[in-house]
């Protein structure tokens, strides 16, 4: 299908990667590329299934889901990878991130919620469920504001620190419009702003920068 999003998926679980699979091909604008049960081939999975969007399993045999996003990431770094994960402990949230994770959800996220977040990932998003969002809140703790007169450090429009904001807090796009009563196009077009001002190129290292730097 053209311009449909092209997914991957890596789970060892065989019932939830068959479940998975067949949520992704009854899903509209979305094609699986692939269910395979771990990641030790993952330099060679990307270059014959040609994914857009991985969803990616922690705990695997043979290869560790954090170590395939690395591998991912060196061979093919603009492949967006969502850790889908039982887990959320501290160590593996800060291990994936600085991995290079897009995004990262629970397993128990609602299936409509998993779709929504591919799209909002190939988007430039950042997906998170609210849960992994509060543990990055901690492991990236604030430094004390500097002075500033009208305008961030970061020279970030009001607006634009309260869709930064809200983005440290998990929210979705589709969230920020509705909270902002603002268009989905209007939210896109002030994250791509706040990306400009703050110098990096995925929500991640926005979100990072925002938390280590105290701009929210």
């Amino acid at each position: 299908m053209e311009n449909s999003i092209r997914v991957l998926i890596y789970e060892d679980n065989a019932d939830l990667r068959t479940s998975l699979g067949q949520l992704l091909a009854g899903s509209p604008g979305l094609t699986l590329a692939g269910a395979l049960s771990n990641c030790t081939q993952a330099e060679a999975d990307m270059e014959r299934l040609r994914p857009d969007v991985v969803l990616m399993d922690i705990d695997m045999p043979g290869c560790t889901g954090i170590e395939g996003l690395r591998r991912i990431k060196a061979v093919a770094p603009t492949i967006n990878v969502v850790m889908l994960t039982v887990f959320e402990e501290n160590d593996r949230v800060f291990a994936a991130i600085c991995a290079g994770a897009d995004g990262y959800l629970l397993k128990k996220t609602p299936p409509a919620r998993i779709i929504d977040a591919i799209s909002e990932v190939r988007a430039g998003g950042a997906p998170m469920t609210p849960a992994i969002a509060r543990q990055v809140l901690r492991l990236f703790p604030k430094t004390p504001p500097r002075p500033v007169s009208d305008e961030s450090p970061a020279n970030l429009s009001a607006r634009e620190q309260e869709i930064l904001g809200l983005l440290v807090e998990g929210y979705s796009y589709k969230m920020i419009a509705a909270d902002r009563g603002i268009s989905i196009d209007t939210v896109r077009s002030h994250i791509k702003k706040i990306y400009e001002k703050l110098h990096v190129r995925s929500m991640t290292e926005a979100v990072s920068k925002a938390l280590r730097q105290g701009l929210t």
